[in-house]
Parts: C-alpha cells; structure tokens; sequence
C-alpha cells in the first residue's frame, strides 16, 4: 500500500471544503461606484463597504495623490515611520471620539488584535458577544485570557457569567455587527461593567462615520462612554487603516505593549492624508441621509417581497437563505442577471445560517436599488427561496 503524501491533507481538505459548500474562490472585481465589472460583467455592487463613498471621492484622491513623495515609510513607527500626518490623524481621531488619544493602526484587523492583547493576560477573563467579529475571537485567544462567550446582546447572560468573576475583566462587543447588521445594547452591557468594575471595549467599524451625534458611531448615539473605541477607517471614511481611541495611558501602553503595532510598517502617509480630507467631508451629513433613504427603500420592497432580512437597523441587509449551498446558488443566480452579492457561510455565520451580506451605500441611486431589488425576486421564485 503506497504512502500518503505529506501534503495529501491539503486536497483532502478542499474536497471536504467542496463537498460542504463552503469552498471559497476568488472573483476579479474592478470597482465603479455603485456597479463593479465583476469577472468581466458589469453589476449592480451590493458588497462594499465603502458606506458613503468616500473611496470614489474627487477631493479625497486628489489629496492622496499630491501627498504621495514615497510609497511608504517602509518602517515601523518606533523606529523611523512616525510621519508628522499620522499625528495630525490621531489628533483628528481622538476629537471625533472625544477621548484623550488615538493610535492608528495598519488595519482595523490590527487594531483589534493589537488593543485586547496588550491589556488581556493569563490572568484576565473576557466576555465575547457569541456575534462577534473574527478579528476579535482571534484576539481573544492569542491573549491567552480565560474566555467566556455570552449569548448575542444577551446582558442577562453576561451578568450570570460575570458575577462570580474575579481579577481583571474585559466586555468585549461590536457597535453594529458586521454580518447581522443590529446594533449592540450598549446601554445595558455598560451598566453591567460599570457595577463590575470592567473594562468595556466596542469595536464600532461599521457604525463610525455613519451614525450618531457628529458622527461619532453607536456609543455616541446611545450615549454611553466606554473604554476603548476600536474601528476601522476603510468602511464609512472610505479610506483605509484602523485606530483605537482611548485615555493616554492606554495608548503609552498599547505603544509599549502592542506587538501588532510595534512589529509592523507604519500606515502610509499618503493614506494618512487621505483620512484627514475625508473625515470633513463624512460629517456634512448630506451623505448619511443619502444612505439612509436607500435603506428604507431598498429594505421595506424586499421585505414586502417575502424575503427575511433579520434584526438589521442599518445598512448591512442579511438576506437570509440558511442551507449553504443554497446561498451559493442564489448568488450565481444573481450575478448571472447583473447584481453582485456574495454569499456568506460558516465559519463567518453559523452553518445552516447562510444569508448574502448587502452592503448599501450612498453612490447606489435609485435605479441601481430597483434592478437589484427586482433581480432578487426573480432569482427568489426561480431557486424557490422566496
């Protein structure tokens, strides 16, 4: 009998991918605004999360462009890439959170690692809504903490774990979800640290820049102070890179501490001046309003058409479908009439919950919703989800 292979597990492994649905291929996708050439079809694009469309800006490439004297900095901020603009970003960032200070991040998936494992120990426990995002579950495990996970928004839950809990405590959760599209209930997970002395961390990536006063995300439209803002500059200031915003003696720590930020290249500058020109432009509010209206619309037809879109009171739209390969299908079925909307599975989503993630923004008009909407229910009556 002929011996395996050493890498005979890595065909295994794609065909049990394949044979459960949940092999994943890459598409070309050129973007153009509210559409997207997507492996050479044009499309309505309903996958960004370029919320208002600060990416497409005039004035936001042009600055990038004149500031561009060098690709990057092509070191790490401790050594010799602390750029005056990153500076003047984080000043920028700390104001719009209203907190002592802010440190950027490469990305938002950095920061995230970055934040939970400088404060987070062996000897530290955190509690994880069951919801959260990928970026924090790694976090929390390379922390080495003890993890206790409580049921999604559930504070009844969270106070049942926590009660019993002593040393350091870290709350950990997002401002709105990134794949269910609800909003935290911040309100009530704050009364539950405060009464227990711990630390509250939001990750409000996709609720920065697009909601609440100024702004400012969902502690700030639910009026809670929390402890670290962690988010991402790629989604509602159509940029790039990520930040946390916190006291100045979180940020000496993370500064000291961080291996996600001292091992690593500085943000480049030419991105940190995009940043700077684009976060006036996001607090006009001309294109939240934009943006909301497309919600309303496109949300209240595809309910009255029967689909099911969850809890979602922002514009992440999971249009639910549940088998996997259902969802799949439903995809092709859609691209093949000119919508891009791309099917989400386990692990992203639990398995039998796979749904396609719409992202709206404020370049899709009207007409682009109508042919999506209308593309939906023929590709529903055709695959028999609706």
């Amino acid at each position: 009998m002929a011996s395996k292979h050493k890498t005979d597990f890595v065909k295994e492994s794609l065909a049990s991918l394949e044979k459960s649905d949940l092999y994943r291929r890459m598409r070309t996708v050129v973007v153009k605004g509210p559409t997207a050439l997507v492996d050479g079809n044009e499309a309505v694009h309903l996958c960004s999360n370029d919320y208002l469309g600060l990416s497409q800006n005039k004035q936001v490439i042009k600055e990038a462009i004149e500031s561009l004297q060098e690709i990057s900095q092509c070191s790490s901020r401790l050594i010799a890439g602390n750029h005056p603009e990153i500076t003047k970003l984080e000043e920028m960032l700390a104001d719009h959170r209203k907190t002592e200070s802010a440190l950027v991040y490469p990305t938002g998936y950095a920061a995230n690692l970055g934040a939970v494992t400088a404060i987070a120990d062996k000897r530290s426990t955190i509690f994880s809504d069951e919801l959260n995002h990928a970026s924090i579950i790694d976090a929390c495990r390379m922390s080495g903490s003890t993890v206790k996970v409580f049921r999604h928004n559930d504070t009844d839950h969270l106070e049942n774990l926590i009660k019993h809990i002593h040393g350091r405590k870290i709350v950990i959760t997002e401002g709105i979800f990134s794949m269910d599209g609800d909003a935290s209930r911040l309100p009530e997970i704050c009364t539950v640290t405060k009464e227990h002395d711990a630390i509250t961390i939001v990750d409000d990536a996709h609720g920065d820049f697009v909601t609440g006063p100024n702004f400012a995300g969902i502690p700030a439209k639910l009026g809670v102070d929390v402890d670290l803002h962690i988010s991402s500059m790629s989604k509602g200031l159509g940029c790039f890179g990520g930040y946390v915003a916190t006291t100045k003696p979180l940020r000496d720590l993370l500064i000291n501490t961080s291996r996600q930020f001292i091992y690593t290249s500085a943000l480049p500058v030419h991105l940190c001046s995009a940043a700077i020109t684009a976060m006036p432009l996001a607090k006009k509010g001309n294109l939240q309003k934009k943006l909301q209206k497309n919600i309303d619309h496109f949300s209240t037809a595809m309910k009255r058409i029967g689909f099911t879109l969850g809890d979602s009171t922002s514009q992440i739209i999971p249009v639910m479908i549940g088998q996997e390969r259902a969802a799949v299908e439903f995809s092709k079925e859609l691209l093949n009439v000119g919508v891009f909307a791309q099917a989400v599975r386990y692990p992203t989503v639990r398995k039998g919950s796979a749904r396609l993630r719409v992202s709206l923004t404020a370049m899709h008009e009207q007409k682009h919703l109508d042919v999506a909407i209308g593309a939906f229910e023929k590709a529903g009556k055709k695959t028999g989800i609706i």
